[in-house]
């Protein structure tokens, strides 16, 4: 992977905010939450407890939008989903036709 500009926060600097990650996101910020509790993301929180998103934390989020606008899935499926999808990526082997438009690398943080 190529070096970053310097001064670029890395993909996993939790510098998003709720809102501005849910305007990244073209979605409510009460989906976020959402997502939060049902387990498909764990923002970082702030000494106030305010919520800190990551660009990997956007990046997965990027994949449960398409799950669930594209492919129809529910939270539930999607969590089930992704587990799947990380099995198959850690033992390098191809999802199935249908989720080949699923990009894993956005699954997994940079490093």
């Amino acid at each position: 992977m190529g070096r970053m500009p310097p001064g670029t926060p890395g993909p996993d600097k939790p510098i998003y905010t709720l809102s501005v990650a849910a305007e990244i996101l073209a979605t409510h910020p009460r989906t976020l939450m959402m997502y939060e509790t049902v387990g498909l993301v764990t923002p970082h929180r702030t000494p106030t407890n305010r919520r800190r998103y990551t660009q990997h934390d956007l990046n997965k989020l990027q994949v449960v939008q398409r799950l669930t606008r594209s492919y129809g899935v529910n939270l539930a499926g999607v969590r089930q989903l992704l587990k799947l999808l990380a099995i198959l990526k850690k033992n390098r082997l191809e999802p199935p036709a249908e989720l080949r438009g699923i990009d894993l690398n956005l699954l997994e943080p940079a490093g």
